[in-house]
């Protein structure tokens, strides 16, 4: 279990549901409207996508954007904190694509169809976490 205060818990606390990383995804692919986000985040109820992208909006992950007065409407878009969770969700979706045999294959590496490994990597030190050589660890949790 994640440590009170961990940074774990601080990601899990602002998007740590369902529809709210589907919503998330959803908007990577660029801002959307209420009705469009309800088509592409299938099944979710009105009332729990208006929760959610408050919540969102709270968190600063999402930010909305008035285009209509009467009736209030708005589109949705992601801020740069909620941009930065791409690499979070593919991590998310890569591992779900391991745990069923009915999913789909994970994601490859265009130019030779290798399947993609995430690392951590330290631009100072020009290092990977798990090569062999590296000294240190990555403690997150």
């Amino acid at each position: 279990m994640a440590a009170e205060g961990s940074p774990l818990e601080e990601a899990v606390a602002r998007v740590g549901d369902r529809w709210a990383l589907l919503i998330v995804s959803a908007l990577l692919d660029g801002p959307r409207r209420f009705n469009d986000l309800q088509a592409d985040v299938g099944g979710i109820a009105p009332n729990v996508l208006s929760q959610r992208l408050r919540t969102l909006e709270q968190h600063g992950v999402v930010v909305a954007t008035p285009y209509s007065e009467r009736p209030p409407r708005f589109v949705y878009q992601l801020t740069a904190a909620g941009a930065e969770l791409a690499g979070a969700l593919r991590l998310l979706a890569q591992w779900g694509a391991g745990q069923s045999p009915d999913t789909v294959e994970p994601l490859r590496h265009q130019a030779c169809g290798t399947p993609f490994e995430a690392r951590w990597y330290c631009p100072t030190c020009n290092s990977v976490e798990g090569d062999p050589t590296a000294e240190e660890s990555v403690r997150f949790l």
